[in-house]
């Protein structure tokens, strides 16, 4: 235990909960820690505030699975979007990295996950349900903006497969993605240059 090398038990409890973040070590976590101990205690109460509301305040959207403070997100609530074009991804923060290149002015459906066998993900486990109906509803084009891993691949081709009886055109963000990358970490340039050269994404009788 931290605490055992004469660390404060109150500052050893908080260098552990920082430590359990993703890309966050213990040696990132303890001058988290010391900086955070360093600043006036209003620093201190304000942060604990606002991560005490957090799960309170924000969820997702019932549409389209993205973050969301009360019923329809942000984007699913602006009419001066296409809502006949959904640009498909993995997850919400997906969303918030796409925006960032200003070229996209449809729609987005978030999965929240991809199709993983290996670690039990299938259909199921994934916001489908609710893409189902859109396509339904009329939905004219769908960009399918899963990260090019194997995983993001074999997602974006069992999705083709799905609705390509329904009408709806079905695209491919281009290669601008790199091979094996996610999208959470690409520049906005690469992203917006993915969306504008997006390809037409066909089902061959062989991938069926």
């Amino acid at each position: 235990m931290i605490h055992d090398s004469g660390m404060p038990a109150p500052l050893a409890r908080v260098v552990e909960m920082l430590a359990s973040l993703p890309g966050i070590g213990p040696k990132t976590a303890l001058r988290l820690g010391l900086n955070l101990l360093s600043r006036p205690a209003s620093d201190s109460t304000a942060l604990a505030e606002s991560l005490a509301v957090l799960h309170e305040q924000v969820g997702f959207c019932e549409t389209c699975g993205c973050f969301s403070e009360r019923g329809l997100c942000h984007f699913c609530n602006d009419s001066r979007r296409d809502a006949h074009t959904v640009c498909l991804v993995e997850q919400p923060v997906d969303v918030l990295m796409m925006e960032r290149g200003h070229g996209f002015r449809g729609l987005y459906h978030v999965l929240h996950g991809r199709l993983s066998p290996v670690d039990g993900v299938g259909p199921e486990q994934l916001h489908m349900a609710a893409l189902d109906k859109r396509v339904a509803a009329g939905l004219k084009e769908l960009i399918l903006a899963t990260s090019a891993t194997v995983d993001g691949e074999a997602t974006a081709h069992y999705l083709a497969r799905r609705y390509d009886a329904s009408g709806v055109k079905i695209s491919r963000i281009a290669r601008g993605v790199p091979e094996g990358s996610e999208l959470e970490y690409l520049d906005e340039h690469t992203l917006s240059r993915a969306l504008d050269q997006r390809v037409s994404w066909a089902v061959t009788a062989r991938q069926r």
